[in-house]
């Protein structure tokens, strides 16, 4: 593997599991995904553009985004941190989640904050920092290209990210970024989204899974599910 990533993701067989992949037109668990929604004033070639970043990183809300193993680690100890992580949570309903434009892409977010998912995404977060690598240059200057306060940056340099703790924001991505995208278009995706997405039940955060990126660059795709405590 290249890297390996801890991510909140839906069981792929359930309802929201289905309808993230159908949205994405992928499914990071190998399962054929449904059909995309239409829609209005959008043609496939445009859609498949707007939904290609979050497609290759497969249908999830990050918890500890993508990350080098440090030196003499590998993944038996990420997936034995994982499990140890697990048994400190409990098993909860997410709020209602939401559409909303965030940072200039579209996304999924809770309607409101929930303790319970704040505290587990800053439990993974400084569990598993040991078993990774720094940033090298490179990936630093990478996550430096997006505007950063001096919070977020001095995030960034402990912790090899600067949406975590203070700054984390749980969202299922829906698209990579909109540009000129116009107006008519983004409220008529917006409109599809919250359609596609309205009838299904509670969204459960029961496990935290764990994504593999074989070689730099490839999709990431699901390896293991690791379930919170009942």
């Amino acid at each position: 593997m290249h890297r390996v990533a801890l991510y909140f993701a839906p069981d792929p067989a359930s309802a929201w599991g289905r309808a993230g992949s159908a949205w994405l037109g992928r499914c990071a668990a190998g399962h054929t995904p449904g059909a995309a929604p239409a829609v209005d004033g959008l043609d496939a070639r445009t859609w498949h553009t707007l939904v290609a970043d979050p497609r290759r990183y497969g249908w999830h809300a990050t918890l500890k985004p993508p990350f080098r193993c440090a030196p003499g680690v590998g993944l038996p100890q990420v997936l034995a941190a994982v499990d140890a992580l697990c048994t400190r949570h409990h098993r909860f309903e997410l709020p209602a989640l939401q559409v909303t434009c965030m940072d200039g892409f579209l996304a999924l977010r809770p309607a409101r904050a929930e303790r319970a998912l704040d505290r587990l995404a800053a439990d993974t977060v400084q569990a598993l920092h040991p078993l990774a690598a720094p940033l090298d240059a490179a990936e630093l200057a990478r996550r430096r290209r997006a505007p950063l306060t001096p919070e977020q940056d001095a995030l960034l340099q402990a912790w090899g990210y600067p949406w975590v703790l203070s700054q984390f924001r749980f969202h299922f991505s829906l698209t990579g970024p909109l540009g000129a995208l116009p107006p008519v278009a983004l409220q008529g995706l917006m409109e599809a989204a919250a359609r596609h997405f309205h009838d299904l039940p509670p969204c459960t955060f029961d496990r935290v899974s764990v994504f593999i990126e074989p070689a730099p660059g490839a999709d990431l795709m699901l390896h293991s599910q690791h379930g919170l405590t009942a």
